[in-house]
């Protein structure tokens, strides 16, 4: 493994990781901050209560394309580089640390659902696949997004062995990289699954306040 391919690597994931395109898209499309209302984050669910479903669409698959980019290039073309597995999954945990820390906005940033799908879709599109699906019938059926995402990042590494383990031989980097950003969500979506027990979290499609 070629180490200064790697932190290369690494550092450009983070820094593209490190966009905030809600922030970005709200702006080009004058609309308020999405840090000054909802619940602040700034994603595409909090997006969406501005109003605009095309922001928050938009907002969505630039967050997930940010995330799935940089793993995407290491899986093509890594391997004459030197990046295996463990650059591969590096990426992947720079990627999506840079959207909940970016450098670019003062370390605030959102808590990665999106850049976590789209690291997964960089690694296996039939494992991004079987995420989004969990993700979309959790919020199809109890419309929050707080529970669907929470819900998908469990299931996501499990998902993983499962398949890679009919398919394709699991490699332990990798696992151990899907269940850190698992957990990471989890503790992102502290404060909503507080919510969820008392009943007060938003659902999805609630207007800003």
């Amino acid at each position: 493994m070629d180490f200064i391919y790697v932190g290369a690597a690494v550092l450009v994931a983070y820094l593209l990781g490190s966009i905030s395109f809600a922030v970005v898209v709200s702006r080009l499309m004058g609309l308020s901050d999405p840090r000054t209302f909802g619940s602040k984050n700034p994603g595409a669910t909090n997006v969406l209560r501005s109003g605009s479903k095309v922001a928050a669409i938009l907002t969505l698959l630039l967050d997930a394309a940010k995330g799935w980019l940089p793993v995407f290039l290491v899986v093509q073309y890594g391997d004459a580089y030197g990046l295996y597995s463990g650059a591969l999954a590096l990426v992947g945990v720079a990627a999506f640390l840079g959207h909940v820390y970016p450098i670019f906005f003062k370390l605030k940033g959102g808590k990665g659902v999106a850049t976590a799908l789209g690291v997964v879709l960089g690694i296996s599109p039939w494992l991004g696949l079987a995420v989004a699906l969990t993700w979309i019938i959790m919020a199809v059926f109890f419309r929050y997004s707080s529970l669907a995402s929470v819900t998908a990042a469990i299931f996501a590494p499990f998902y993983y062995v499962l398949v890679s383990g009919v398919a394709w031989n699991m490699d332990g980097i990798i696992a151990a990289a899907l269940v850190f950003i698992a957990g990471f969500l989890l503790l992102r979506h502290a404060e909503n699954l507080s919510r969820l027990m008392k009943g007060t979290e938003s659902k999805l499609g609630s207007k800003k306040k």
